[in-house]
């Protein structure tokens, strides 16, 4: 159409940059349904006891991140489309839709940084809370809650293939296991702790919603840069 040299290359490279993040936008929304329906993640975090529901703060930041990866993908349509028609107005609505989505992106990672720790630790308060409440129960004959308890802890134990909270409290789950007064362990049996688990497996998904997101600012640094070039060429070309 009416743009020329450098501006034309400008335009393309725009088009290219614009499919990538349309592409990185399916990609987050598909790993984020992914970590939404993760077998062992859906299994704790949907445990209850006694009215008591595992924390939720790792599925709220997944549903953001479901939101981020749909409006990415419209962000990065209406970006090819304006980039084509060489129309200032769709590349100005889809600089100021990027400008809004990078500062977002920026907050969220400032937030997701400070609180890192916090799904992890937040799992591992519940798991304790549990494990505590059943090695302070009654051992001696057997009770609706003890059944209750055991079977609520199983469940962790065989998702994660773990036993114990780790250190002194470990010899004693052990013990426990092998003279047959608790029957918590996984079918077989692990002295692995719960917490080095519960950190490993929310800890890896956090550094990959971190390292796709700075993928995608760096790709979005670029889009905002190419976007105003483009439209100061559109507005600077003699055909318009």
């Amino acid at each position: 159409m009416g743009v020329e040299g450098c501006t034309k290359c400008v335009k393309y490279l725009l088009f290219f940059f614009n499919f990538i993040f349309w592409l990185a936008g399916g990609v987050i929304l598909g790993v984020a349904l992914w970590l939404r329906q993760d077998q062992k993640t859906s299994t704790l975090l949907g445990i209850q006891y006694e009215g008591a529901q595992a924390p939720n703060t790792f599925y709220i930041s997944v549903h953001i991140l479901i939101a981020v990866g749909a409006v990415m993908m419209v962000v990065g349509f209406l970006g090819c489309y304006g980039a084509i028609q060489e129309s200032q107005c769709l590349l100005g609505t889809f600089f100021a839709c990027l400008v809004i989505l990078f500062a977002c992106e920026v907050a969220a990672g400032i937030w997701g940084y400070m609180n890192k720790e916090t799904v992890s630790r937040e799992m591992i308060t519940f798991y304790d809370s549990l494990y505590n409440q059943a090695t302070k129960t009654d051992f001696s004959g057997p009770d609706e809650r003890k059944k209750t308890l055991a079977t609520v802890l199983k469940v962790f134990h065989e998702t994660l293939q773990c036993c114990g909270k780790g250190g002194a409290d470990q010899l004693f789950t052990i013990f426990t296991q092998a003279t047959g007064i608790n029957d918590i362990c996984p079918s077989s049996f692990t002295t692995v702790s719960c917490h080095t688990r519960l950190t490993e497996l929310f800890s890896d998904k956090i550094y990959l919603i971190g390292i796709s997101a700075l993928v995608i600012a760096v790709i979005m640094i670029f889009e905002m840069i190419f976007s105003m070039v483009l439209c100061c060429g559109i507005r600077n070309s003699p055909v318009y």
